[in-house]
C-alpha cells in the first residue's frame, strides 16, 4: 500500500496547505493594513484564514484548538505589520507565525492531551478496525500524537529543517530526527502486513 499526502483528506480540510500560503497579496492591501485598515485586515484574513486553519487543525487535531490558534495568529499579524519588511513573500511570513503559535500550544500544552515520548496514540490505535488498502493518509496520519505529527507534516510537506524543528520545540536536531523516524515508521507498519510505503509529496 501506498499512502500519498495529496488532494483532499478524510476531514474534508485540503492538503495543499502550502498553496494556500502561496497566494499573493496585493500591495496595496498589505500597505492599507498597515495603517489599521479594517477592511484591509479582513481581507487578509479572507485570503489566509483557512490555511492557517487548516495547518493548525491538521497538526492539533481539534476544531477549538485550530481556531484558537488562527485568532492568536491574525492578532499577532496586526501587531507585527510594521516589523514585515518584506524579505519573503506574505504567506511565508505568515505561515511560519502559524506554525510557531502551533508548536507553541503543544509546548504550553494547552487544549490537547498531554504528550508523552511515544509517537502513537495507542488509545486510537486500539480502536481502529484493520486498515484497508484504501485507508486516507490522513487518517493514520491522526493517530500519531500531535508533536509527532507536526514533525512529519512540516519536515515532509511544509519543508522545515530539522534544525528550525528543534528550535520551534525548543528541543535538539537529533530529537526531531528520531521523533520524524519513529513517526515514518509506525505509519509503514499501519499498513496490510505491516509493510506499507509511505509516500509523501512535497508542496515546493
Amino acid at each position: 500500500m501506498c499512502i500519498v499526502l495529496a488532494g483532499m483528506g478524510a476531514d474534508g480540510l485540503p492538503n495543499d496547505i502550502a498553496s494556500g500560503f502561496a497566494q499573493v497579496l496585493d500591495p496595496e492591501i498589505l500597505s492599507r493594513a498597515r495603517r489599521g485598515d479594517r477592511k484591509a485586515h479582513d481581507a487578509i484574513y479572507q485570503r489566509y484564514g483557512r490555511a492557517c486553519y487548516t495547518l493548525a487543525m491538521r497538526i492539533l487535531g481539534q476544531p477549538a484548538a485550530a481556531e484558537d490558534v488562527v485568532q492568536d495568529v491574525f492578532l499577532r499579524v496586526m501587531d507585527r505589520l510594521a516589523g514585515f519588511r518584506g524579505d519573503a513573500p506574505f504567506g511565508a511570513w505568515l505561515k511560519r507565525m502559524t506554525a510557531n503559535a502551533t508548536i507553541d500550544v503543544l509546548r504550553s500544552g494547552r487544549r490537547v492531551q498531554p504528550l508523552e515520548d511515544d509517537v502513537w496514540l495507542d488509545n486510537q490505535a486500539d480502536s481502529q478496525p484493520a486498515v484497508e488498502e484504501s485507508l486516507d493518509a490522513w487518517s493514520l496520519l491522526m493517530r500519531l500524537t500531535p508533536r509527532a505529527r507536526a514533525v512529519v507534516l512540516l519536515h515532509e510537506l511544509e519543508g522545515y529543517t530539522h534544525l528550525e524543528l528543534a528550535q520551534m520545540f525548543g528541543q535538539s536536531e537529533s530529537y526531531s530526527k528520531s521523533l520524524l523516524a519513529r513517526s515514518l515508521q509506525k505509519l509503514q507498519d499501519a499498513g496490510p502486513g505491516g509493510g506499507a510505503a509511505v509516500e509523501v509529496e512535497h508542496e515546493h
